[in-house]
């Protein structure tokens, strides 16, 4: 049986700064809906990723800003890197580890994120 990981909750205290945030970073915006008052529920998927992330109002309890360690593979990441200060984002230069390369970033409530470019095993 696959268990596939679909969607994770980003907590947010801006859900439209963070939704801008996020498409300005090449995320697709799937799904924008407000089913309540209390519950507004938009859906980004990062592009080539079977995996999203989901902000809104009333969706996690978490603090926003709380978030640390989800990771994005890429194919590239100096070029992850060049895109990500293009777009305005802070982001670290790519370092070169054993178990690959990276950069990371942070969403505008602190919520930080891996961007690794896997090794090249022969």
């Amino acid at each position: 049986m696959d268990w596939k990981i679909e969607l994770i909750a980003i907590p947010v205290s801006d859900v439209d700064r963070a939704k801008d945030f996020y498409a300005k970073i090449g995320f697709n915006v799937d799904h924008d809906h407000r089913v309540n008052e209390n519950l507004r529920f938009v859906q980004l998927t990062p592009p080539g990723s079977g995996c999203s992330i989901c902000i809104g109002d009333g969706i996690t309890e978490a603090a926003p800003g709380s978030v640390s360690g989800v990771q994005i593979v890429v194919a590239n990441a100096e070029d992850a890197y060049k895109e990500l200060i293009a777009a305005g984002v802070e982001a670290t230069p790519v370092e070169t580890l054993d178990w690959g390369k990276f950069t990371y970033f942070a969403d505008p409530d602190g919520n930080r994120w891996a961007v690794q470019e896997l090794p090249k095993y022969n």
